[in-house]
């Protein structure tokens, strides 16, 4: 398996000769944090999955529907909200064909879906959207399966009102909860600086009730030093090992099947 981190929440995993892509979205499109990160070259008849959790700007951009002129066995996987921004007056603005919409399946949380081989199941975010578990077939006995959290997290705020907080946090650990004694190879799990001194509850609650070979801290906002400082506390020295880290845009991992 091979991760490239392409920005922000975005990520290509390829394993198997299929690449899946994660909440990619057009790198400047956010003017406070710009990012230039790409997508890696890929075959012209590779299979391509494309995952977006949620419509949020910083993890979703109608760009990748043209992916499908270069790559045409690829799959688009989108939150049911998302289909509110593609109307067919849009797909006609952005130039698209009208069977586009047949290469696109929307989905719920709390579902079970089977796209082109793969089995993808989908959490409830706390957010908006989705998180996505995705189970791509491998060899004969043994399957991979791959978390991207979108913006599934433990969000807390200073400032929100005590019903908001808790919400999140009961959310949160129910749907994580769907997780615990599940095999996950690959997990991509919120760390956002902005939450400050509560920026750790998310991943460490992850962390303790999913046994993912490895979890990649992810929407970092650029910063990057805070995974290596999430890695090397005192708390975190029981799961240091499983913990990869980024440090740029375009950056890859080799992972052992």
């Amino acid at each position: 398996m091979k991760i490239t981190y392409i920005h922000h929440s975005a990520f290509c995993i390829e394993t198997d000769g299929i690449a899946l892509i994660f909440d990619y979205f057009k790198g400047d499109c956010i003017p406070s944090c710009t990012y230039h990160g790409a997508l890696p070259e890929l075959g012209r008849d590779t299979p391509v999955y494309v995952f977006s959790s949620h419509s949020h700007r910083d993890h979703f951009g109608t760009e990748v529907l043209a992916w499908r002129e270069r790559y045409p066995n690829i799959h688009y996987i989108f939150a049911k909200e998302i289909k509110k921004k593609l109307g067919n007056s849009m797909l006609r603005r952005l130039g698209l064909p009208e069977n586009i919409k047949d290469a696109i399946t929307y989905v719920k949380p709390g579902e079970r879906y089977g796209v082109g081989g793969l089995t993808v199941e989908t959490l409830l975010s706390t957010d908006s959207g989705v998180a996505f578990l995705v189970t791509v077939p491998h060899g004969i006995s043994k399957d991979m399966a791959i978390y991207h959290a979108g913006d599934l997290n433990w969000w807390k705020w200073e400032g929100e009102p005590e019903d908001f907080n808790a919400y999140q946090e009961k959310t949160y650990k129910e749907q994580i909860a769907l997780l615990s004694g599940r095999k996950v190879d690959v997990a991509f799990v919120v760390l956002d600086p902005r939450q400050e001194g509560d920026k750790y509850l998310g991943i460490d609650y992850f962390m303790e009730h999913v046994q993912a070979r490895y979890v990649v801290p992810m929407h970092m906002w650029k910063q990057y030093g805070l995974a290596e400082e999430y890695k090397n506390r005192p708390q975190s020295r029981r799961f240091r090992e499983k913990i990869l880290s980024f440090r740029e845009e375009g950056q890859e991992a080799i992972l052992d099947s």
